[in-house]
């Protein structure tokens, strides 16, 4: 075989490899950033779930207050 065919095989191979790699680099990258994100996620979810109950609570004191007022 000529030298200008093994150096398009070379090169192929390189360059399949490379691309094989990448991909596998880019799919870490994706999977640490979702399950990063899916932190985030869960801790604002928390913080609506708190938020809620202080309002719930709020609200009960409220009418608590407004009861007691309305009794004197």
């Amino acid at each position: 075989m000529s030298e200008i065919i093994w150096t398009a095989i070379i090169a192929l191979i390189g360059t399949i490899i490379s691309g094989i790699i990448s991909a596998i680099m880019a799919n870490r990258v994706t999977v640490y950033r979702l399950d990063a994100l899916t932190k985030e996620v869960e801790k604002h979810n928390k913080v609506v779930e708190r938020t809620f109950r202080l309002e719930q609570k709020v609200d009960d004191m409220d009418g608590r207050l407004t009861r007691v007022e309305s009794s004197r």
